[in-house]
C-alpha cells in the first residue's frame, strides 16, 4: 500500500490546498502520486488545470459508490501525477451521507478495495476547511495528517483543534493515524510574528514540524490561475524550491 496522506486544517486560507498541490508534484518528480480533492470548492481540481466542466465523476461518485477508484482517475499536466477531481456534487455530499451504513469509512473501503492503489506510492487527500464528514473519512482513510499552518496568532489556537480531532479518530476508527507533520506556511521573515509563531509550534510539537517553511511568495498565488503547479510554472521561485525541499523531508520519513 503507497503511503495515505490528509492535508487537513478546519481553519482556511491557511495554504492547505497549495501544499496538496505543491507537494503532490515536487514528489511526482521520481514517485507515483495520486491526488484525491475532497473540497467542494474544487480548488486542487482547478489549481492542476482540470474546469469544471470537464471534471466529469469524481470524489463524490467515489464516495457514494457509483464508481470504482479506477473509473474516477485523470491524468493532470504533471508526469505521474493522477487526479480524483471534486465533481459538482461532493457540496451534497455531508449531507447524503449522514444516513448511511459506514458512513465514515467510505472512502477507506474505496482505496483499499484490491489493487485499488497499486499503481501509486503516495495518496494526497485534500481535505475541506471544516471538520465534518468529508474530512472525517479522509482522517478514516489515511495513514498519517499533515497539518499546513499559517505563521500567524489565530492558526495556533485552530492546531490544538485537529490534534484532538486525530486523536479521536484514532480512538474510535483507525488505531494507525498518526501526525505525519505539521508545514510552515506564508512565513515572512521580515515579519517577527512568523519567528514568534514558528518558535512556538516548535517547541510545542519538536520534530514533528517540517525544518522546510513555506515563505509567502507571489508565485504560489499565480500558478493556480494557470492550471500549474508552481514547480512548473516557475521552478526557481522560492516557492517552487522550499515545496521541493519539503517533499524530500517527508519522502525522507518513508524512505
Amino acid at each position: 500500500m503507497p503511503r495515505i496522506i490528509a492535508l487537513a486544517n478546519q481553519k482556511g486560507g491557511v495554504g492547505k490546498t497549495t501544499s496538496a498541490i505543491n507537494l503532490a508534484a515536487a514528489l511526482a518528480a521520481n514517485r507515483r502520486v495520486l491526488l484525491l480533492d475532497l473540497d467542494p470548492q474544487g480548488n486542487a481540481s482547478t489549481g492542476l488545470g482540470i474546469a469544471r466542466a470537464a471534471r466529469g465523476a469524481g470524489s463524490y461518485a467515489l464516495l457514494t459508490g457509483q464508481k470504482s477508484l479506477a473509473d474516477v482517475i485523470q491524468a493532470s499536466p504533471v508526469a505521474n501525477l493522477s487526479l480524483v477531481a471534486a465533481d459538482p456534487d461532493l457540496a451534497g455530499a455531508e449531507v447524503e451521507l449522514v444516513g448511511e451504513e459506514r458512513r465514515e469509512q467510505r472512502l477507506r473501503d474505496a482505496l483499499r478495495a484490491p489493487g485499488a492503489l497499486a499503481a501509486f506510492d503516495f495518496v494526497f487527500l485534500d481535505c475541506p476547511p471544516s471538520l465534518g464528514l468529508l474530512t472525517l473519512n479522509a482522517l478514516v482513510a489515511a495513514d498519517g495528517v499533515l497539518v499546513p499552518l499559517q505563521t500567524e496568532f489565530f492558526a495556533l489556537e485552530g492546531v490544538s483543534q485537529i490534534t484532538q480531532t486525530i486523536e479521536r479518530v484514532r480512538r474510535a476508527l483507525n488505531p494507525g493515524l498518526g501526525l505525519e507533520g505539521i508545514l510552515l506556511t506564508m512565513f515572512d521573515r521580515r515579519n517577527n510574528l512568523s519567528e514568534l509563531v514558528a518558535a512556538d509550534v516548535r517547541g510545542f510539537f519538536k520534530d514533528k514540524v517540517f525544518e522546510t517553511v513555506i515563505p509567502r511568495n507571489i508565485r504560489l498565488s499565480e500558478a493556480p490561475s494557470h492550471g500549474l503547479p508552481v514547480n512548473l510554472y516557475d521552478p526557481r521561485s522560492p516557492g517552487a524550491q522550499a515545496y521541493a525541499k519539503a517533499a524530500e523531508e517527508l519522502a525522507g520519513l518513508h524512505a
